[in-house]
This record gives C-alpha cells, structure tokens and sequence, in this order.
C-alpha cells in the first residue's frame, strides 16, 4: 500500500527567504507556483537564466520545488548544487524531492549534509525524512526529534507512529499515538496500518471504530487489513458501510474490495464493482484490470475474465500471470501453455509468479511431460531458481499423475528445505493413490522436525480409513484429542442476490433450513430414480451403512446446492464455494444434478474449480 502520511507542508510551511518587492520577480513566482507541466517550467527557466535571475533566492527555491513536483529529481538537484549556502527550507525541499520520489537513501544523504553543515533541522524536515526511513534509521531520528524539541509536533510524531508501525513494532507506535495530545486522521490510520500487518485486525477494528473522524485512506486500510487475513465477509460490509458514510471509494479500496468479493465468491457484487470502475474512469488501471481479473477467475467466471484480459491495451507480465492463473485453477491448461508461448513471443519476460501459474495448470491438467519441460526451461533458459512454490506444483503433477516416487525423488534432492506444505502435497497424493506405506513415512517426518499440524494427521487418518484401518484411525483420532489439535471443519458458501450464505456439515442455523432439506429429499430422490448409490466409502467412519448415507447427504456443499436450488431460477447457474477439498460422493452428486436439473453448477474447492455441465466436470475426474 502507498504511504498513507501525504508529503506536503503543513499549512505554517513559509520558506524563510526575504522576497524582492519588483513586480517582475513577484509574476515569476506567481507562474512557478501555477506551473503544471515540464515545457512550461522549461520556458519559464530560460526567462529566468536570460535575465541573470537564477540566484534570486525566491526564484530558486520555487525553480528547485517545481522540478521536484513534476518529478525532475535531477534537474532539482542540479540547482540545489549551485546554491550559496543553502539553508533548511532548501534543504528541506531537497529531502522531500527523493523521499516523495521514492528515492529514500538520498534523501538521508541530504539530511546528514544538512547536518555536517551545521543547519538544524525543523519539523517538517523531520517528518519528511522519517517518513522515508527504516525503524532502525527511524529510532535514530527520534532521538534527533527528542535533541531538537519537536518530539510533540504533531507532523514529527504522526511519522514516528508511522515507521514503528511500518516496522511491526506495534507496541512502540501504540504508545507514541497515546501520548499525542491531538490524534488525527493520519496518524489513526499509521496505527491501523500496524494492527492489519501485524495480524491484529481485532484491535485495528477497535481503533477504527474510534476514530471521530475518517477519510477514504482509513476506511481502504481497514478494509485491506480484512481481506489480507481471510476475512472477506467483514471487508464486504464494511466497504458497504463506507458508501453509505458518503466516503467515494479510490483505486486502493476498490483493489481491496474487488479481493474480497474473489476470497467470498461474490460474483454479483464483484460484477458491481466492476461497472462502478467503467462509470469511474479514473480508476481503471492495470492494477485494477488485473485485480478485475483475478476476481472474475475466483468467482468461476473464466470467459469474464478473459473479456477483461482482451479489453486491457498495455498487458504486462503481472496482467497475464493472472489469466494463466486464472486457466490454472479451472483446469483449462492447454489454454494457459497457449497465453505463456503468446507471451514469450511478445518478448514478456516470465517471472517466478508466471511459472508457478503454468506449472499450476499442468497439475491440474496432468501433462507431466509439458511440466518438466517448464521447470527445467524456468532454470536453464530464464535463469530463475525454483521457490517452494515451484516444487510444489511439480510434487502436485507428479503425484496427481500416480508417480509417487518420482515426486519424493524431487523433494529429497531439491536445492531447497522441503516444507510442511510440499510433503502435505505429497501426503495428498498418497491419499488420492492409497499409498499407505509412503504416507507413513511421510508423517514420520514432519512429526520428528515439528512440522506436523491438524492436516498432517487428517490426512493420515483418512487414509487409514480408506484402508479399513479402523485401529489407525482410532489412534490418530486420540491422539489429536490428547495434544488439542482440532480439525478444520468444512464449509460452503453460495451468493444470492448478492447476499453469502454459509453451510457447514448438518447445519440447521439457515431460516429456510426447512425448505432446504426438503430440497435435499427431492435430490436423494431424483438420484436414485438414476439409480446412485452413495460412495459410502468417503464417509470415513466406522459406522453402519445407513448412518454413513446420512453424514454424506448433509455435507456443507450439497446443503449449499439444494439453498440453491430453491433460491434461483429454473435454469440459472450454481456456484457454490468450499474451502477443502470436496470428496468423491459430492462430486459424483453434482454431475448427476447438472443433468437432471438442467443446470450449471460451478464449484470451487481449495485446489480448483469445477465446472459440472450435462453429467460431466471440466476436471475430467482428475482433482
């Protein structure tokens, strides 16, 4: 996120400079000040150096913060160079010039010139330059506030709070904005900021909620901070919250907003957002074109996504990584390995982001062949290092494809210290194929590192009881008990009329549970008129046969479903949102749906989407 502290001067900002009373040098400052483009300063630089006037202290000055302004860092530097004895507002002016410019290191070097040269800082020369350092640099410069007197004002203190904050000492900050006399809306927001990176949203929340007084700054941060920790839902009504306190939303909390709706699957609002950006011109950039992008492709709406891909003139690497994401997570991988080679070809060069998406779509995908080829060009042709991220994808291919082996040969002689995640892929891949004996000896050694979690023995235990290994499974299960790890329950989610329900397993907290579970009588029905019977097997309890179909018939997606189905039109697409993986027996359910009811049914779980049209998935049975 930018710099929430704005670099301009505090309103009693006067440069110290006595002024000449001719008119002449009174219309040149007048036009400097007025100044709004690089020809005009041009022109009005030549005037000045024909009439022998660039030493004119006024005029230089102004010359020096013009050329700042427009981003002529050099041009700037140049007359500060050529200044007599330059004092704190030119130097001040300098500073500010690179810190605004992002050019944060020179900006320090000026103020430690300014130092050795015996001219004191002021205030604002104080807050510019903390506000373009870092918290060790930054606890320096407190001091230098302390030293010279201006701790309290309220500029000086207001970027303290801001480089302790940037700098995950939030503890230091929160007793800083304590000791402010007067809190203002920049320095509550440099507050809040630290609570959201810090995790602590609860806190950010609480001092959001006191603040008297809020601007399109605080309420972007504050929104940022719900999605950046999974908090999607509470980001949604809250930027709802900030329409109706007639707050106009900018670039950030529409990139922030339009993230939540992609985390939520709220393609509706999303759809919202997106004619509000068309409506608002000035908010359309390539941050939002791709952002746009990556919510259309969470929401399970590929073609729009490729609509705004097509419509964004100036495509970067950044723009089509995430349409080759999007291709990754909807199974289409032929279509990303097309995007890639049409990428390459317009000289793009890849990044690491771009090979993660394609090596993605190749696992999702199954084409082995085309994966290794990618990851051995990443590294001989781009010369990019495989991350975590990249083993990851080709532990996922490999083992998705049955070829275990191969990909515990990877990770023991990867360059890199496998992770939890990487032998959690392959721990799901021993689970897809069964392998017991591999999956044993994986938990085996994330236990004795310490890397193991509730997935790990989740994990195992399924495995176990896809074996028939009832007495594995009663130890894993005890042992979970005994050290406090709980299992993530699982939940779905679906939007209607751009409101997001959420199910979980057995729920009756919904108002129309009624209505839905007799829906689900109605589906069960019509499944076995097509002669289904529950893949029982999935259930992964070792209880009787009956019992086993009734956990299954109320799993969170098929609660979703059926809300769904007695909440759209005949004929309208589902799309319904799972955060684990969904199992076999609901899968094989809504391709039966998608026929019988002459419906679409688009479902994202947390490896990819699936697409259930006529009876099949646009996963081919491979997830």
């Amino acid at each position: 996120m930018t710099s929430i502290s704005p670099l301009v001067a505090p309103p009693h900002f006067k440069p110290a400079i006595k002024e000449s009373s001719s008119p002449h040098h009174e219309k040149l400052a007048l036009l400097l000040d007025k100044n709004k483009t690089i020809k005009h300063l041009s022109q009005i630089h030549a005037f000045i150096i024909r009439h022998g006037l660039e030493s004119h202290p006024v005029l230089n000055f102004k010359l020096q913060h013009s050329y700042s302004s427009l981003g002529q860092v050099e041009d700037s530097v140049a007359l500060f160079n050529r200044t007599q004895n330059p004092n704190v507002f030119f130097y001040t002016s300098i500073i500010r010039s690179h810190a605004k410019n992002g050019l944060h290191e020179e900006a320090l070097h000026f103020y430690v010139q300014m130092l050795s040269e015996n001219v004191e800082p002021n205030a604002f020369t104080l807050s510019t330059v903390i506000k373009a350092c870092t918290l060790e640099v930054g606890k320096i410069l407190h001091c230098h506030a302390h030293k010279f007197g201006y701790e309290s004002d309220s500029y000086v203190s207001t970027a303290l709070v801001d480089v302790y904050a940037r700098g995950m000492d939030v503890v230091s900050a929160r007793r800083l904005f304590d000791m402010m006399p007067e809190k203002n809306i920049v320095s509550s927001t440099a507050m809040i900021t630290g609570y959201a990176k810090n995790g602590d949203v609860d806190e950010a929340r609480s001092l959001f909620d006191g603040m008297e007084e809020r601007d399109v700054v605080s309420w972007s941060v504050m929104i940022d901070g719900y999605v950046q920790y999974g908090k999607p839902n509470e980001a949604l009504i809250l930027f709802r919250q900030m329409l109706k306190s007639k707050v106009k939303p900018n670039g950030v909390s529409m990139v922030a907003f339009l993230s939540a709706c992609g985390q939520a699957g709220a393609l509706e609002l999303g759809k919202w957002a997106h004619s509000y950006i068309r409506y608002n011109e000035t908010l359309s950039n390539t941050q939002v074109g791709t952002t746009l992008i990556d919510m259309y492709n969470k929401c399970g709406s590929i073609e729009e996504a490729r609509m705004v891909f097509d419509g964004i003139k100036y495509k970067d690497a950044v723009v089509y990584n995430a349409m080759i994401g999007g291709y990754a997570i909807h199974g289409f991988g032929l279509d990303a390995l097309k995007l890639f080679k049409e990428m390459t070809d317009l000289g793009l060069r890849p990044t690491d982001i771009t090979f993660i998406g394609i090596l993605s779509a190749c696992a999702h995908a199954g084409l082995v062949s085309e994966g290794w080829s990618i990851f051995h060009a990443m590294k001989n042709e781009y010369g990019i290092q495989p991350k975590v991220e990249h083993y990851g994808c080709m532990v996922n291919l490999l083992g998705r494809a049955g070829q275990l082996k191969e990909a515990y040969n990877l990770l023991s002689s990867a360059r890199i210290e496998a992770d939890r995640v990487l032998w959690g892929t392959l721990l799901w891949a021993c689970r897809l194929h069964k392998n017991v004996v591999l999956a044993e000896k994986i938990v085996e050694y994330l236990h004795e590192r310490g890397l193991s979690n509730s997935g790990t023995y989740v994990l195992l235990s399924n495995i176990y009881a896809a074996a028939g290994n009832w007495d594995g499974v009663a130890g894993i299960r005890s042992m979970m008990k005994q050290t406090g790890v709980q299992k993530e329950p699982g939940c779905s989610s679906i939007e209607v009329n751009n409101n997001v329900h959420e199910f979980r397993a057995g729920d009756v907290k919904h108002p129309k549970s009624k209505e839905i579970y007799e829906m689900l009588e109605h589906v069960n029905g019509w499944l076995r008129a097509h002669g289904y019977s529950s893949q029982t097997d999935e259930a992964l309890q070792n209880i009787g046969e009956t019992d086993r179909e009734r956990l299954l018939e109320v799993h969170s997606e098929k609660l979703a479903l059926a809300f769904g189905l007695i909440s759209t039109n005949p004929g309208t697409s589902i799309k319904i949102y799972k955060n684990l993986r969904v199992c076999q027996d609901c899968h094989a359910v809504m391709k039966l749906v998608s026929i019988i009811s002459n419906r679409k049914i688009i479902m994202r779980d947390r490896n990819r989407f699936h697409h259930f049209v006529d009876g099949s998935c646009s996963c081919g049975d491979y997830w």
